[in-house]
């Protein structure tokens, strides 16, 4: 599947119809919802519906997996109530903002660990992805094998460009609701406020806060270029969805649906991967020409500061030997 922004605008219509509605026809033994927080037209629910109607072929119609995107079903922190108490029985969720519950989801997102994704995908497919799997499962859910991509991420602005660290001084600028956040933009003498990504763009418009972070895919599906003149592709953490299930609702599945639905869960998350990255390639060019300006900015300037701060010297504290040892074994040496 070719995915390119008119594909993306015709699968979206068609996500608007849960399953269900489609193959009204065959009476599911099994209806599940899955739910997320992100546009219909980002690639994560254009493969969730190609993902849902595989498991329905496959399990000759005993499964109808309905997908909910755009936080029709609440906030991040909503949701991810609902999957762990069975109102909903899937969600896919940052390990940034998961680590409310599990602490040590966000090691992934430490600011500039990764340099590209070649790197991201040898840790996360890797022991880091593992030891990260081992700890979301002691919270009592159950998480797929293959992490989503959400990529790398940027800053934007009302005001100004990013270019150095210095920049970044006293700057008013939206972050999840996670305390890695809020961390490292305080360790840059930043004002982060916390917010729910279904604010954000309310937020950006009437200047709560001057800017926010997040990968082009999101800036663009969102339209936060309407509301943000500037992009400095700062790359300052790299973020992804781990795919959660209720453990109760998963373990009521029969053996032969379980291995069904997690072929085709970690598979359309491969597929994904390979549609954020291609799709961010040309996002850059669409954007600059709507208006948005550009900016490269100068990474090492950040990597100092954070390292200045203690920022990096902190959360190897708060991680423990183990978890750094893995997340240093890809990064190379942080602190």
């Amino acid at each position: 599947m070719q995915l390119t922004r008119r594909s993306l605008i015709t699968s979206a219509g068609a996500l608007a119809l849960p399953t269900s509605s489609v193959f009204a026809q065959t009476k599911a033994e099994f209806t599940l919802k899955y739910a997320n927080n992100l546009p219909a037209t980002h690639p994560m629910n254009i493969r969730a519906r190609e993902m849902a109607e595989a498991i329905r072929v496959e399990t000759h119609g005993r499964v109808d997996l309905q997908i909910f995107p755009s936080n029709q079903l609440g906030s991040d922190t909503d949701m991810l109530s609902q999957v762990r108490s069975g109102g909903i029985e899937f969600f896919t969720l940052s390990g940034l903002i998961l680590s409310t519950l599990v602490p040590s989801t966000s090691i992934t997102g430490i600011g500039f660990a990764f340099k590209d994704y070649d790197t991201v995908w040898k840790a996360l497919d890797g022991d880091l992805g593992a030891y990260v799997r081992r700890e979301i499962g002691k919270a009592n859910l159950v998480v797929m094998d293959k992490i989503w991509d959400n990529g790398f991420r940027h800053i934007t602005s009302s005001t100004k460009p990013i270019q150095t660290a210095d920049d970044l001084k006293g700057f008013k600028i939206r972050v999840p609701v996670s305390p890695l956040w809020t961390s490292m933009f305080k360790a840059f003498d930043s004002a982060p406020a916390s917010i729910n990504f279904s604010e954000v763009y309310s937020a950006l418009q009437t200047k709560i806060v001057d800017g926010q972070e997040n990968p082009l895919a999101i800036i663009s599906t969102a339209k936060l270029n309407e509301v943000q003149k500037y992009c400095s592709l700062t790359n300052h953490m790299w973020d992804g969805f781990w795919f959660l299930a209720n453990r109760r609702a998963w373990e009521r599945l029969p053996e032969d649906i379980r291995t069904i639905m997690a072929k085709h869960i970690n598979a359309a998350g491969v597929k994904e991967r390979a549609d954020v990255a291609g799709l961010n390639a040309g996002l850059q060019k669409d954007l600059a020409a709507a208006g948005m300006v550009f900016n490269q900015p100068q990474s090492e300037s950040f990597r100092d500061r954070l390292r200045k701060a203690g920022f990096y010297a902190e959360w190897k504290g708060k991680y423990g030997d183990e978890a750094w040892s893995l997340l240093e074994r890809f990064s190379g040496k942080l602190a």
